[in-house]
């Protein structure tokens, strides 16, 4: 197996988050339709998921998730600290786009940095 293809794989898999994240924002948190069927609890899951992911961008839960992987993986070495950043990567998309951008443009920089940083 190649060396590069982690790296390109993702490079593959990061704009179809972005994409997906996007998605999530426009067709589930933003949407009007979703105000009145969600008016009865209980009646769908999309209604409870909306829930749910309000509760974390309003404790910006996705955000300190980012910004916590993106600074551990500043201490952890080698490969675990690259796949880190990955992890971190996959935080901080979401948290850009799901209006936390505060802290996740923190997280998306610091794990960008521990990507592009040289092994000793």
């Amino acid at each position: 197996m190649s060396r590069w293809w982690p790296v390109v794989a993702l490079l593959l898999f990061l704009p179809m988050w972005l994409a997906a994240s996007y998605g999530v924002r426009f067709g589930l948190m933003e949407d009007g339709q979703w105000v009145g069927l969600c008016a009865v609890p209980g009646e769908h899951w999309q209604c409870q998921a909306r829930s749910l992911l309000g509760l974390w961008i309003h404790f910006q839960v996705i955000g300190w998730v980012a910004l916590g992987l993106a600074l551990l993986c500043q201490v952890l070495p080698g490969r675990l600290g690259w796949w880190g950043a990955v992890l971190a990567l996959v935080a901080g998309v979401p948290a850009l786009v799901l209006y936390t951008a505060s802290l996740g443009v923190f997280a998306v920089v610091l794990a960008g940095l521990r990507l592009v940083r040289a092994s000793s």
